[in-house]
């Protein structure tokens, strides 16, 4: 039994492994990965398929010619953004039209149709996943406040379900459109 316990118990931490990433001030005790390093991270590993999503998007040059880059080497680039006000939207900077000139292959998706018990609601969620293999869950959004200064936290998660469940649920939401073009 305790053999079949410590099988199954190396077998879980060898299927994941999950990193600390965090920016702002540091302890200078405890080793942390920044936030840019680790969403550059995820969007070069990128081989096929690549999903982000944020509440704003701007100020980022590195994350951008990362994405560029993805994209050239034919990687299918989603990215799903909270609209402008003009659009009924929480932002005032249109990031998805700055998306989708920066990045034309790129596919750039919102949440325009509610349904009533999410009337008001925003695109909140700070992730990016690729190949159903690798994501990172943040607190930051895709500025350069979030990737330098900011006090940021999140985790990136190599391998095991959650990448894969995550991965599948955004294009889920593309797929039934409740995020659309």
């Amino acid at each position: 039994m305790l053999l079949g316990a410590s099988h199954a118990c190396h077998r879980a931490s060898s299927e994941s492994d999950t990193e600390l990433v965090w920016t702002g001030p540091s302890s200078d005790l405890v080793a942390t990965r920044k936030t840019e390093r680790a969403l550059l991270q995820v969007i070069d590993a990128a081989q096929e398929r690549l999903f982000l999503t944020s509440f704003v998007s701007y100020d980022v040059a590195s994350v951008m010619a990362a994405l560029a880059n993805a994209a050239d080497r034919g990687v299918a680039v989603s990215m799903l953004l909270e609209s402008s006000d003009r659009y009924g939207g929480g932002v005032s900077i249109d990031s998805i039209a700055r998306m989708r000139e920066a990045l034309p292959m790129s596919e750039v998706y919102s949440w325009k149709e509610k349904a009533d018990e999410f009337s008001g609601g925003k695109v909140h969620a700070k992730v990016a996943v690729c190949d159903e293999e690798l994501c990172f869950i943040s607190s930051a959004n895709l500025t350069g406040h979030a990737m330098e200064k900011n006090m940021e936290a999140g985790v990136l998660i190599r391998g095991g379900a959650l990448p894969r469940t995550l991965h599948r649920h955004l294009e889920a939401l593309v797929t039934i459109k409740i995020v659309q073009v």
